[in-house]
């Protein structure tokens, strides 16, 4: 991870839930996302702390990039989830369409998705997305 967090800090994910009870276990690795949404916001939160490996661990093998090259310019700031589609405890797919905001060094802007997940055994795992909107 490139930026160490406090468990005591907001979540990035914008929860209103602090870190250490919110996303840092997923993105740890030492527990699973319960749903489709739930791995949405700790994979947004691993973007906000430049964290490739969980990125990495949670992208469907089926669509996996070799590798992420994150763009240390961007800074991540607020995330909204707009709706859920499945994703749940007993589905099997689920779509997440969130919108994530960021600044860069010249401007503020943001990046609206519908993203596909997966569960496979009892793990979520991102699978593609699409953007919405212009």
């Amino acid at each position: 991870m490139d930026e160490a967090m406090s468990e005591a800090e907001r979540c990035p994910c914008g929860s209103g839930d602090v870190f250490g009870e919110c996303c840092a276990r997923i993105v740890r690795g030492t527990a699973l996302a319960p749903t489709a949404e739930q791995l949405m916001r700790s994979r947004y939160t691993a973007f906000a702390l430049g964290d490739v490996g969980h990125l990495m661990r949670t992208w469907h093998a089926s669509t996996r990039p070799r590798e992420i090259d994150l763009d240390s310019s961007i800074r991540w700031w607020r995330l909204e989830i707009v709706e859920t589609t499945g994703g749940g405890p007993f589905d099997r797919r689920g779509t997440v369409h969130f919108i994530a905001h960021y600044r860069t060094a010249d401007a503020r802007a943001r990046q609206e998705e519908r993203s596909s997940f997966v569960r496979d055994g009892r793990a979520w795992y991102y699978l593609d997305g699409a953007a919405v909107g212009a």
